[in-house]
């Protein structure tokens, strides 16, 4: 094997130049590929963190159909008191569950006494809250920034809105709202911070006290529109999802079919699209890697065997087994493949380096000065380093295959 190895080496030494070329081809291949996962990893994750971090979670529980209703915010599809009681016990006994917050949302008119808007509003009891969105006190721009994300009499105002209505933290507003039977009530608030969008100029969400929302609403009872939950680990998504579901639906209404619904934040988020499109462009450059390493390796092989026909056919006349002579050139492909892939994997590695060293950032939404963080695993490293060699050597196969079976004397009288 190691004669093998030597003589392959030799061989790709004399057509230095083309073999040279090749490589370079593989390396500059290799590295683009990992470095492109390496930035579109990081900026992916980093967008859903924003989405699950500062406005969704990473599961929410609702009511069967609330969530096919929810652009009218319908209170008569409220969770009741028993069970958001049970819900929460489920989630508390999930060992994946990090942190559950209850919250209530409706729709308001927002007024500073001489102009009037329109509000969503999320009722939410702020330590839970923060621990679900560990971002969301972060958004606060200006007002009281420390302590509790609020309490009882405040309220946080889009950014937007406040600048529309010229309102400042510390100002007096008052909140209107129609309860579920109908009847309007109103109610006074201390803004106590605007609060920036995290997907662009058009968010509209402000936050008060939950204890506030069901007195505005005059709610008998202590209702919950939807929970939503916080895991320890967001890579156990799709497994929790499913694991809560099964348990959740044994949870029935009186037709008896599921009496709640759990969603994922890719299924409340349009922006999961985007996270499914980078994968779909990582999927297409990894093709196109292939396709690289397929044409250029194969391209190198066969010119060697058209050129070497009479070594071949010198060396098989002396006794040289086929399988020797397929060997011979496969090992030259998977040669050219390793070293390419090598010097590859450690010009990307220098970059992803270099690049958390100048540290790139961006804006994403109303977000400023978001740090891009790229980096690789070394599963994606060794994927990839792997389907170039052995691509590398199946680009090879065919000429060598072709080398093995001809025929000394044809070989020999070549010119």
């Amino acid at each position: 094997m190691l004669k093998l190895i030597q003589l392959a080496a030799r061989n790709l030494l004399r057509y230095q130049r083309r073999s040279l070329l090749t490589s370079l081809l593989i390396v500059i291949g290799v590295a683009a590929v990992l470095l492109f996962m390496a930035i579109s990893g990081s900026f992916k994750q980093l967008m859903i963190g924003q989405i699950t971090d500062s406005m969704l979670g990473h599961l929410q529980l609702h009511r069967r159909g609330y969530v096919a209703s929810i652009e009218s915010l319908p209170l008569n599809m409220n969770m009741a008191p028993q069970m958001v009681a049970r819900v929460t016990k489920e989630l508390q006994q999930e060992p994946a569950v990090a942190a559950v917050s209850p919250r209530i949302k409706f729709g308001a008119m927002f007024s500073n006494f001489t102009e009037t808007t329109s509000l969503r509003i999320n009722g939410v009891e702020p330590e839970a809250e923060a621990a679900v969105l560990p971002l969301l006190p972060g958004r606060r721009l200006d007002g009281t920034r420390d302590g509790a994300l609020l309490a009882r009499g405040e309220l946080l105002v889009p950014v937007l809105v406040a600048r529309g209505l010229k309102v400042s933290p510390g100002d007096t507003v008052v909140l209107i709202a129609t309860n579920r039977d109908g009847s309007v009530n109103g109610k006074t608030f201390k803004v106590r911070s605007t609060l920036e969008s995290a997907t662009g100029p058009g968010g509209r969400d402000g936050y008060i006290h939950i204890e506030d929302a069901r007195e505005l609403l005059r709610m008998a009872e202590p209702e919950v529109s939807e929970i939503a939950v916080r895991l320890k680990d967001p890579q156990m998504l799709d497994p929790v999802a499913v694991r809560l579901q099964a348990t959740f639906d044994g949870v029935k209404n009186k037709m008896g079919q599921p009496a709640l619904e759990l969603h994922t934040w890719e299924r409340l988020s349009p922006f999961a699209n985007i996270a499914k499109m980078i994968d779909v462009l990582t999927l297409a450059i990894k093709i196109m890697l292939v396709s690289i390493v397929l044409v250029a390796v194969m391209n190198v092989m066969i010119m060697a065997v058209y050129e070497r026909i009479r070594e071949i056919g010198a060396i098989a006349a002396i006794g040289t087994p086929p399988g020797r002579i397929l060997g011979m050139f496969l090992a030259e492909g998977l040669m050219l493949g390793t070293a390419g892939t090598m010097i590859g994997v450690a010009v990307s590695l220098a970059a992803v380096w270099a690049l958390n060293i100048w540290q790139i950032t961006y804006a994403f939404g109303q977000q400023k000065g978001l740090l891009l963080a790229p980096a690789l695993g070394a599963g994606d490293v060794l994927a990839t380093a792997a389907i170039v060699i052995v691509v590398a050597g199946l680009a090879s196969l065919q000429p060598a295959w072709k080398a093995s079976r001809m025929d000394p004397i044809t070989a020999l009288r070549h010119v």
